[in-house]
């Protein structure tokens, strides 16, 4: 099949771009003695978690418990689930993943640690856990200093849980450039002294893990970091490429739209409107858009209905049929794929995978 027989609107994965991105990030890792886990939150896809671990991935990262259970399909050999997980049945399902896989568990409160220890000790099953500290995201994780050391040696009295280190999101940071750089070595100094409190207090954690891909390729300079967790690294999107982390000839997956109207002047109406692309806008500020036209960079993508794009063509140098098929890479590409049932890995204009997106509506 080529791409001009595929129905859109698709996601279309250039295999070429994607098998580079994975190369590069897999021998950063290496270079920096960092292990790499990354988050499959960006392909969903057991496939590509296998691809990651084959190229060295020490295992996979994950949110949702129903997520972990798709991404047995890879045959990882360890989960993360950097996401606090509470409640009973929740909880049962993700043990019988631990049954077969090893299963660690990033959590903030000695409530979800009890609830975890508690249905870890009915099934006898050892659960490893990572305490989340906030670094200045503001979203989940205690502070560093005393509250973090109490978290984990509340973590260790309890059975059959196993404190294997320390996790932290710095998704503030979302600059590659001089500001991104500067805040990293903020970060490197709040880690360092963490960790030197934590020392202190006869704590010594096995596990710093950390990273996203904004900041990815200054994670060897944050002092202390074991492990990296980035996600979107492996398609990147328009808000990777804002942040200064990759280029537009980075971007592996692209959305392909028809033209369906051009009805109104100055305007094309494209075939995907937020059921194709999510409604995410972008994290940068500026203009309003939602996604990146390859084959007219001067589009304005800036509205969009449940099926409609609506796109400024006033500023193109080009001219648009009924017909058109136009190439898109969306803000972001993690909720995008959340909305697809299938994408389309391509070479040289030819399909050469379908893939289903199994971890698609995960959400529990």
């Amino acid at each position: 099949m080529t791409i001009s027989e595929i129905e859109t609107p698709a996601i279309l994965i250039d295999l070429d771009i994607m098998e580079r991105n994975l190369r590069r990030v897999a021998g950063y890792a290496r270079e920096h003695d960092l292990r790499l886990r990354p988050h499959t939150k960006t392909h969903k896809i057991p496939e590509l978690g296998r691809r990651q671990v084959e190229l060295g991935a020490f295992g996979l990262t994950v949110a949702k418990v129903g997520e972990a259970e798709v991404m047995l399909g890879s045959g990882t050999p360890d989960l993360l689930v950097a996401y606090p997980v509470v409640g009973r049945v929740k909880l049962e399902r993700l043990i019988e993943v631990a049954r077969r896989t090893r299963v660690t568990v990033a959590l903030d409160s000695l409530f979800a640690a009890r609830q975890l220890s508690d249905a870890a000790r009915a099934a006898q099953v050892s659960v490893g856990v990572l305490a989340e500290v906030d670094v200045g995201m503001g979203r989940v994780g205690v502070a560093p200093g005393d509250e973090l050391a109490q978290l984990i040696q509340g973590v260790e009295r309890l059975p059959w849980l196993t404190v294997e280190g320390v996790t932290f999101y710095p998704g503030h940071i979302r600059d590659a450039g001089p500001e991104g750089e500067e805040q990293v070595g903020k970060l490197s100094a709040l880690v360092e002294a963490m960790l030197a409190g934590l020392r202190k207090r006869g704590i010594q954690p096995k596990i710093v893990s950390g990273g996203s891909t904004p900041s990815l390729f200054h994670s060897h300079k944050v002092a202390g970091l074991t492990e990296i967790r980035p996600g979107t690294y492996i398609f990147n999107d328009k808000n990777t490429v804002l942040s200064g982390a990759c280029t537009y000839e980075d971007c592996a997956a692209m959305i392909h739209v028809t033209v369906v109207s051009t009805a109104r002047p100055g305007q094309i109406i494209v075939d995907g409107g937020s059921k194709t692309f999510s409604s995410d806008r972008l994290g940068a500020a500026g203009e309003a858009t939602f996604g990146y036209f390859v084959d007219a960079p001067e589009a304005v993508f800036h509205k969009m209905n449940e099926e409609h794009g609506y796109v400024d063509i006033r500023r193109c140098r080009r001219e648009f049929s009924v017909g058109d098929r136009l190439r898109v890479i969306p803000n972001h590409i993690c909720t995008a794929m959340n909305l697809h049932e299938q994408v389309y890995g391509v070479r040289a204009g030819r399909v050469e995978q379908v893939w289903k997106v199994e971890g698609r509506g995960k959400l529990q």
